[in-house]
């Protein structure tokens, strides 16, 4: 890549960063509009399923916050980080910052703080189900929330297959208040609209059961079952995600991975046009790449004992 090509891509937009974020809750209000206009199982599931997603895509607008690629000024990235897309899901844009740095300076080494998501896999198939049935029961989203509790309060808790990340982020004085703030409002907004228990039924609950299945799962794709090397173009893998991936498991060109590790301050929105810089450049032959997440899920789950 040359450095007019990298500066191409690298240019900060307010208009993307804004309309990203309005995407970003209209999707989140919009499946909750489709539930109060026509109550059923199915839009409830679909609803869960959509919120759920979108909280993911929360967390990758404050990853995207986090590297100031969001929007133009430090300030901007900060405001919305913390009380956009962070504090809403009980997340830190500060604490995810330090710890995210430190995983692309160490990406599948010894150091990366990332490593015990990644290196479990691959794993046998029984070994996956069984993660992604603790996970969209909501298991390991309760787990992680009080492992993040007891963590703060300096607790002797139980802190196995929860993440550093998770950790890393753990609640204390100003975290625990911007997360409790960002949340009151949100019950106050879901109780005007159609009652208290839509908090819980529609923001709570698929907080602990999609989101946390969908971010196994992109946990999985970014790194599960790669190469354990400093080589960029195999130790992060990329997956090609068609319509209904994008809109339930990888939303805001997550999948894109790989070229995200390559050049990590480039925009979200940019990262196809670097994809396609790469392919037309003849490097895609050498990355580790996807065609989809089912794929993902089979090679994750390729061990046999």
């Amino acid at each position: 890549m040359t450095t007019e090509e990298i500066r191409s891509l690298s240019a900060r937009s307010d208009l993307w960063g804004a309309a990203l974020l309005l995407h970003c809750w209209a999707l989140i209000l919009g499946a909750l509009a489709v539930f109060l206009w026509w109550p059923n199982a199915l839009t409830f599931v679909l609803a869960v399923m959509v919120i759920g997603s979108r909280q993911l895509g929360l967390a990758i607008l404050m990853h995207e916050a986090a590297h100031n690629a969001l929007f133009k000024s430090r300030k901007l990235n900060e405001f919305a980080g913390v009380w956009l897309c962070g504090a809403p899901i009980l997340a830190d844009l500060a604490s995810y910052r330090h710890y995210h740095l430190m995983h692309h300076r160490h990406t599948q080494t010894e150091k990366d703080p990332d490593l015990r998501l990644s290196k479990p896999f691959p794993t046998t198939r029984a070994s996956l189900r069984r993660k992604l049935i603790r996970d969209i029961t909501g298991q390991t989203g309760i787990k992680q929330r009080a492992a993040q509790v007891m963590f703060a309060l300096r607790l002797v808790g139980e802190t196995e297959g929860v993440s550093s990340q998770d950790l890393a982020q753990a609640f204390h004085g100003p975290v625990l208040t911007r997360a409790l703030v960002a949340n009151g409002v949100l019950f106050a907004v879901f109780w005007a609209l159609g009652g208290w228990w839509l908090w819980v039924a529609l923001w709570l609950l698929p907080l602990l059961t999609w989101f946390q299945m969908v971010l196994r799962i992109r946990n999985i794709a970014e790194h599960g079952a790669v190469e354990f090397s400093e080589d960029p173009l195999r130790n992060t893998r990329t997956t090609l995600a068609g319509p209904l991936e994008r809109l339930f498991l990888a939303p805001y060109w997550v999948n894109y991975h790989l070229e995200h590790h390559l050049v990590m301050h480039v925009p979200a929105h940019n990262l196809p046009r670097l994809h396609a810089m790469l392919r037309d450049k003849g490097v895609t032959g050498r990355m580790m790449l996807a065609e989809g997440y089912a794929q993902v899920l089979r090679a994750a789950s390729a061990r046999t004992a």
